[in-house]
């Protein structure tokens, strides 16, 4: 199993129009093969930002790259980075093996 992860910095104040994006967005997920399961996790804040990571778990890092280089990962992207201020910085990507 591998499960992919993004972490975003959110401006402080900004997290349900955040969450919203999300919400409202369409993954395209349902039918790539390999995908299990998606959460949208929200972490703490500071001074400045709200943390929020994306948990997406998959079979293995094959079918995570494979949906990575496809269409619908396109289609599910497209709209990224079309909210000025929601974002502090670029989000950081982690990819993690299931080892236990």
């Amino acid at each position: 199993m591998y499960i992919a992860t993004n972490r975003f910095r959110i401006t402080l104040g900004r997290e349900a129009d955040f969450v919203e994006v999300w919400r409202q967005r369409d993954s395209h997920l349902a039918d790539v093969p390999g995908f299990k399961q998606f959460h949208l996790l929200r972490g703490p804040s500071d001074e400045a930002s709200t943390l929020f990571v994306s948990h997406s778990t998959w079979e293995n890092a094959e079918a995570f790259q494979a949906w990575t280089r496809s269409e619908a990962f396109r289609a599910a992207h497209a709209g990224a980075g079309q909210q000025r201020g929601l974002y502090l910085g670029h989000p950081q990507f982690e990819g993690f093996e299931v080892v236990l």
